[in-house]
C-alpha cells in the first residue's frame, strides 16, 4: 500500500485516519472498530464489506 495514499484516505464511517495491516491485506478503522480489506491491490471501502475487529471472521452487511 502506497504510503502517500495512506495518508488521503479516510473511514468512510468516522472520517478518521486509517492504518494499514500488510499481514491481514486490510485497512484497520480504531475509531470505527472495523477492518476494510484489500482485494487485488484495491481498498474496499465499503461497510457492509468490512470486518469488526472484535469479531475476527465477521464482516457488517454479511450474517
Amino acid at each position: 500500500m502506497d504510503h502517500r495514499l495512506l495518508e488521503i484516505l479516510v473511514c468512510p464511517v468516522t472520517k478518521g485516519r486509517l492504518e494499514y495491516d500488510r499481514d491481514r491485506q486490510e485497512l484497520i478503522s480504531r475509531s470505527a472498530g472495523l477492518a476494510y480489506p484489500i482485494r487485488d491491490g484495491i481498498a474496499v471501502l465499503l461497510e457492509s464489506e468490512a470486518r469488526r475487529l472484535d469479531e475476527p471472521g465477521a464482516t457488517v452487511g454479511k450474517s
